[in-house]
């Protein structure tokens, strides 16, 4: 059975051996990832996607070399008698023929289905989301792999589940795509995102608001940049809920995205920093309360032109797998943990002066932090230095290790870039609404009270703490002698600057 001559041309031939030869290597590719295991993310991202669309491409190209072989012996007026070919069943090339075709069809029409299911599993995958643009994605797949949430697939929070939100995840990826190749990313990327699915479609799939969240008690242990390294302890009653079960989401901090309340804001930028307007919806009852932060200066046409947004559990637990820590926290975690020495005196005050300062690339910061560490003690401590150099080595080593999973250069990635805005040490956090300025025409406001959201119950220094009696909580007292000048101010004006 002869194809009519149009069918041959250089275009048709050319795409035939593109799509023949890539269906071939994609199979070839398939069978050693199946069956020996071989293979990573580059080796996905050629038999999944980089393969298939060659091959497609050269299916394409059959069509185009059969149009453009007619067109050209239409100029050519060449006259040819168009005839179907004719099939016979009886005749046995012909049936051979037919028979090969068909088998063909089947096996590509298999792997094309297979295809498609392995291409939609791959790009769900974490390995996909965090790797393919490893320097792009290098901090936020970091940060990840170490957060509490490292068993929980990236598209499972980015994405959710349904149609229209894994097309719109699709379209985003190409213009992603497409800033990752023609080097217009920006460093660091831009948060928080303005199109990601609401939390009460992702988070709340696992952290539904009907189930109830008991007070958490937390304890924190900071090192003070003196020569001891003096250990001052914090513990709180985090209160997430009210005091007993029966009373659901009446108070607490959880209250804010209770099922029966409605709170919207608005906000002068991106990042959701600066709250000016507050409105509060009792669903239940209708009641309604409009605050607003007149030491803010915001006119009413202007306001008029502000996006609002619904709070909900992302507001707060902005960083829920993507925290970087700043040096001061990861510095406190390591000296608890017993991987750097408390006894090894000015650590804190050696390791901090290194960390406050920016470098180029990791390797950069790496060298400063070896050098700065080993110049201090060999100028301040020279007989430590001489007998504990090991000691010394190792504590560098740590500091070089957590600095290498918080911050990130050549993105220009540093936790002052991406505040934690659950709490309110090193970022305004809950202070954004509750500042004691937001006040509404019927004279309520939002109070600062530090007690809506936790009580102290110890504080001090290991051997002469302070405890809190018959679930009162104490007053906080700041580990250093400031004044009083926390009550005065926000803690983020100076946790923001200082690294200890």
């Amino acid at each position: 059975m002869k194809l009519p001559k149009h069918y041959y041309s250089w275009t048709t031939f050319i795409g035939v051996a593109i799509a023949a030869t890539s269906f071939v290597v994609i199979v070839f590719l398939f069978m050693i990832s199946f069956f020996f295991a071989e293979g990573d993310t580059y080796a996905g991202l050629l038999i999944y996607i980089v393969l298939p669309v060659i091959m497609f491409i050269g299916l394409f190209m059959i069509p185009i070399g059969i149009i453009i072989k007619r067109r050209h012996e239409k100029r050519q007026k060449v006259e040819r008698e168009f005839k179907f070919p004719v099939v016979d069943f009886n005749d046995p090339k012909q049936r051979n023929l037919i028979f090969f075709v068909v088998i063909g069809i089947a096996i590509f029409l298999i792997f094309s289905a297979l295809g498609s299911y392995q291409v939609f599993h791959y790009t769900e995958s974490n390995e996909f989301c965090g790797t393919m643009c490893h320097k792009v994605m290098e901090p936020e797949h970091t940060a990840y792999q170490n957060s509490a949430h490292a068993r929980v697939k990236c598209v499972e929070c980015h994405v959710g589940s349904g149609t229209s939100w894994y097309v719109k995840s699709k379209i985003s990826g190409l213009y992603q795509v497409y800033s990752v190749l023609f080097n217009k990313y920006p460093r660091p990327i831009s948060t928080p995102i303005h199109n990601l699915r609401p939390a009460r479609e992702t988070c709340e799939k696992c952290h539904w608001p009907e189930k109830f969240y008991d007070r958490k008690y937390v304890t924190h242990k900071h090192y003070l940049a003196d020569e001891e390294n003096t250990e001052w302890s914090l513990s709180l009653l985090v209160k997430t809920s009210p005091p007993h079960k029966a009373l659901g989401q009446s108070e607490g901090i959880h209250w804010h995205i209770n099922p029966n309340v409605n709170i919207q804001y608005a906000t002068l930028n991106p990042q959701r920093d600066t709250i000016v307007w507050v409105k509060y919806t009792n669903l239940e009852n209708g009641e309604v309360t409009i605050y607003k932060d007149d030491s803010l200066m915001v006119s009413q046409p202007q306001l008029d032109t502000l996006e609002l947004r619904q709070m909900d559990c992302l507001d707060c637990h902005n960083r829920p797998s993507h925290d970087y820590k700043s040096p001061r926290h990861y510095f406190d975690n390591a000296i608890t943990a017993g991987n750097i020495p408390k006894d090894l005196p000015d650590i804190k005050i050696a390791a901090m002066e290194v960390l406050r300062q920016e470098y180029p690339t990791k390797d950069s910061a790496f060298n400063a932090i070896s050098m700065g560490i080993k110049e201090y003690y060999e100028f301040m401590y020279e007989e430590i230095y001489d007998t504990n150099l090991a000691q010394i080595e190792s504590t560098i080593e740590v500091i070089q290790s957590q600095y290498a999973l918080n911050a990130f250069p050549e993105m220009n990635v540093k936790w002052k870039d991406y505040p934690n805005h659950l709490g309110h040490l090193e970022s305004n956090g809950c202070y954004r609404c509750h500042n004691d300025s937001f006040k509404s025409i019927n004279g309520k406001f939002i109070s600062r009270d530090c007690n809506l959201c936790h009580s102290i119950l110890s504080q001090g220094i290991s051997g002469d703490m302070e405890f809190a009696v018959d679930n009162k909580s104490l007053e906080f007292k700041h580990p250093i002698d400031i004044k009083g000048k926390w009550k005065k101010i926000f803690c983020s004006e100076c946790h923001n600057d200082l690294y200890e």
